[in-house]
């Protein structure tokens, strides 16, 4: 199928497709944080005092 004359789509068999793209475990993510050097840095947000302001109701 095209857009604006530019192949966009291809249809193809949903096994076919999961065969191609493989499989989305996270996996190799969570090998790459575990192989870190900084795995055991602790992280905190900075937090900023905001000022507030009394409201009436």
């Amino acid at each position: 199928m095209t857009v604006h004359g530019h192949d966009e789509v291809v249809i193809i068999a949903a096994d076919h497709y999961r065969r191609l793209s493989g499989s989305r475990s996270g996996a190799a993510l969570v090998e790459a944080m575990q192989a870190s050097p900084h795995r055991k840095l602790e992280l905190a947000p900075k937090r900023a005092r905001m000022p507030v302001r009394d409201v009436d109701l």
